[in-house]
């Protein structure tokens, strides 16, 4: 079963080493294969393909919250938002 992370702005999650319960391999969701869906981006073990890791897309309060707290990612995002045309 693979591990669901609600918090997209939690810090180290991209470095923290997991273990495949299906073939027993190691390594950070860099090292992972990424499927993006609507809700979710789900980190698959890279040698067997089994769901390790599924992170919750944050929402616009989430990436507001955590852009008045200094997180640099979450500033980020706003900004683009911001960049976006808006009909008129």
């Amino acid at each position: 079963m693979a591990l669901t992370l609600d918090n997209y702005f939690a810090a180290g999650w991209r470095d923290q080493t997991h273990t495949c319960p299906a073939c027993e391999w190691q390594g950070t969701s860099r090292e992972m294969s990424m499927e993006l869906h609507e809700d979710e981006a789900e980190f698959d073990c890279p040698q067997c393909e089994n769901p390790i890791l599924l992170v919750v897309h944050p929402s616009l309060a989430q990436v507001q919250a955590a852009a008045a707290e200094g997180h640099p990612e979450a500033i980020e995002q706003l900004e683009i938002l911001a960049s976006v045309p808006r009909p008129d």
